[in-house]
């Protein structure tokens, strides 16, 4: 277009123009030039209207300062209005909440100073949901005037992604059976709650139910969900309300509730007791009445006073207690049994290093004949830990500890093994007037399934008979289980070892004749031998006496005693009819070359 009108205006074929022609000529220019603008900009416009009448997107264009002057239709249908009543209201009066006020007018702000976009997810009034989930971007556009800016507001739905993310992050802190916060959102509340609770005191209680196993092996998974259900809706029933009481399942049938503000023991035990004693009222599941019982751990301290993980162990140390103590209670937490009770599982730590390092080793005692308190009928041995630390222990301090970390039975092979290299040193001296070695068989090596081989490997390697070796072994042993402990007794004997049964009362002597067993000797022991430290033992506990030995003699037994203290014990002993004892009326404990002496000077055998 100027080309050509350059053209024009230079081809006057050499007559100078008169200036109303020139005038004519300048209009041409700028009507042409306007037209062809106009036909740019209204298509352009008309595109514009369009895309914006079209658009799911809810879009709002508002003058410079921030008033909508025009809403497309995706708007009003997204804010359940017709767009004309949009049209006048200022944009931040579209958020629902005071923070969403706030975040709409710093996004002008940013976009009035120069900032391209301003983006975020934030709630915006819905004319009759009330709320509703939007992901709002705020940008410029170019005015009329250089310089000038008019914001443009778009809007999209996202209340089903946030609500779908909600869900999500719901899912990822609750447990999905019983709706409870989960073990991972149990822990962020404890941290929570001790980094702002500088003049709190925290209560931290675990639960477990006791015997759940029962239920769900016996009654099924699904009445097993349910009872855990129920289990939870009752905890949360107790605690809730009460010093901002959170409830949570950590794994299985173990519960924990965070209990914070302040707080006495006597207040948390109270509510603890009450919702153990809840427990307890049956569920009525499938024509069942399911009752469960639970036992808890409880920890109450202020919550300055140690860490999440602190509180925690503390809180499975407690429960750990109450299990033991019975079940079906709670036990609250005791820094100074702690204190102990650290003490001792060090020690069961250190056990396998210390059989490797050579720090065990025999200690005997004699049983001798009450005929004759100067034969020797057998020797007992058993362990002893000589600590660096802590000087000489005896097995009743380390062997609950050793059943723990699972040593039991490598230092009952190592017992064993020993004894029976001293049963050989013996024999090879004194013939066959060198006394049998008796060993006590902890639970856990009784139950062995490779007892039999054992005992059989020791006694080909050190050449001995095995009428040479005496097992002792109790009613907790013959009794469990979890092995085939009458099994291995029946071919130990047959191999022609001796069996040894130690027994209280007549419950424990009857279970030689009710399951067959193959025992030779029985060991009275513990309250029986106790009652007979009296100047004037009790009439019924002679008899009761009495009646053990004439029952054993029935069973042809031969009855011996161990724990005997004092000689008139020993006395009453035998004028009853028991024939062998140990004790410190006899001789004290011996070890290494010390039992070799005593056995030179005192031979015998059985």
């Amino acid at each position: 277009m100027a080309r050509r009108w350059a053209a024009t205006l230079a081809d006057t074929k050499g007559v100078t123009l008169p200036p109303e022609e020139l005038e004519q000529l300048l209009l041409g220019v700028a009507t042409d030039a306007v037209d062809h603008v106009s036909s740019g900009h209204d298509g352009a416009l008309l595109r514009f209207s369009a895309l914006y009448a079209a658009s799911p997107m809810g879009i709002a264009l508002a003058d410079p300062d921030g008033e909508v002057v025009e809403a497309n239709l995706a708007l009003g249908q997204l804010l359940g209005c017709p767009p004309d009543r949009l049209r006048g209201r200022h944009i931040t009066e579209l958020g629902s909440t005071d923070h969403d006020v706030s975040r709409l007018k710093a996004g002008l702000e940013q976009v009035s100073s120069g900032v391209e976009r301003f983006r975020e997810r934030m709630l915006l009034d819905h004319a009759e949901d009330g709320q509703l989930w939007t992901d709002v971007t705020l940008a410029r556009l170019p005015g009329d005037r250089p310089g000038s800016v008019y914001p443009v507001l778009m809007v999209s739905d996202a209340n089903e992604l946030h609500l779908l993310q909600e869900r999500l992050v719901h899912q990822n802190v609750h447990d999905p059976l019983t709706g409870l916060p989960n073990a991972s959102s149990f822990t962020t509340k404890l941290e929570a709650a001790l980094s702002a609770g500088a003049h709190d005191d925290i209560a931290l209680i675990y639960l477990d139910v006791d015997g759940f196993k029962v239920v769900n092996d016996g009654l099924g998974a699904g009445v097993g969900d349910q009872v855990l259900r129920g289990v939870a809706g009752k905890l949360s029933a107790v605690f809730t309300g009460h010093h901002d009481g959170f409830v949570a399942r950590l794994s299985g049938d173990g519960f924990a509730v965070l209990l914070r503000g302040r707080l006495s023991a006597a207040e948390v035990v109270e509510l603890v007791e009450r919702a153990l004693e809840d427990l307890n009222e049956p569920i009525y599941l499938g024509g069942h009445g399911i009752g469960v019982s639970a036992s808890a751990g409880i920890v109450v301290r202020a919550a300055v006073e140690g860490g999440a993980a602190e509180l925690l162990r503390a809180a499975e140390i407690a429960l750990h207690r109450a299990k033991e103590a019975g079940k079906a209670q709670w036990m609250l937490f005791d820094p100074e049994l702690d204190a102990r009770d650290r003490g001792r599982y060090q020690l069961g730590a250190v056990i396998a290093g210390a059989l490797e390092n050579g720090e065990f080793s025999l200690v005997y005692q004699p049983t001798v004949k009450l005929a004759d308190t100067g034969t020797i009928a057998a020797v007992n041995a058993g362990l002893r830990w000589n600590h660096p630390e802590k000087g000489e222990l005896g097995s009743d301090e380390f062997y609950p500890l050793a059943q723990t970390t699972g040593m039991t039975v490598p230092l009952g092979r190592w017992l064993l093994a020993e004894s029976l290299a001293a049963t050989a040193r013996w024999r090879t001296r004194l013939g066959d007037s060198a006394p049998d070695v008796c060993v006590r068989l902890p639970t856990r090596l009784a139950i062995d399934p490779d007892l039999v081989l054992l005992v059989r490997e020791q006694l080909d390697k050190h050449e001995l008979p095995a009428t040479a070796l005496r097992l002792c072994t109790d009613r907790d042993s013959v009794l469990d289980p979890r092995g085939e402990v009458l099994d291995s007794f029946a071919v130990l004997a047959d191999l022609g070892t001796q069996l040894v049964l130690t027994i209280s009362g007549s419950a424990d002597l009857e279970l030689i004749p009710q399951h067959g067993l193959p025992v030779r000797h029985v060991i009275l022991s513990g309250p029986v031998i106790d009652a007979l430290d009296a100047e004037e033992p009790a009439e019924s506990d002679i008899r009761h006496l009495t009646q053990l030995v004439t029952r054993a003699r029935e069973l042809r037994l031969k009855v011996g005693a161990e724990g005997v203290r004092t000689r008139e014990q020993a006395t009453r002993l035998r004028q009853l009819g028991v024939v062998a004892a140990r004790g410190p009326f006899a001789n004290d404990s011996a070890t290494g070359d010390e039992v070799d002496e005593l056995i030179a000077r005192h031979p015998g055998g059985s």
